[in-house]
């Protein structure tokens, strides 16, 4: 009987596409339309909002470019050349 009293019976009113959407939601989980309002608005109240990403800054330099030779887009001869000049060799 404690799941009766820990509900209470409220008038709310709700968008008619809405309604329509969470009754056919309702018959789609085999379940009524109260629950399917309830996990929603507590969806809405729960969710957790991610903080927002501190801005980007791009740290550029000035200078020629790449070394002669060197594709940006090939990150294999990246790393070679970067071994060569740490390591005397390549990989």
């Amino acid at each position: 009987m404690s799941g009766m009293l820990d509900h209470m019976r409220t008038t709310i009113t709700i968008d008619d596409g809405l309604l329509e959407l969470a009754k056919h939601r309702a018959r789609q989980r085999g379940t009524t339309l109260g629950k399917v309002v309830e996990d929603a608005l507590r969806a809405a109240l729960f969710e957790q909002r991610a903080e927002p990403a501190p801005p980007f800054k791009l740290i550029t330099f000035h200078g020629d470019g790449p070394h002669e030779g060197i594709d940006l887009d090939r990150t294999s001869e990246l790393l070679a050349a970067e071994d060569v000049e740490r390591y005397g060799r390549g990989g």
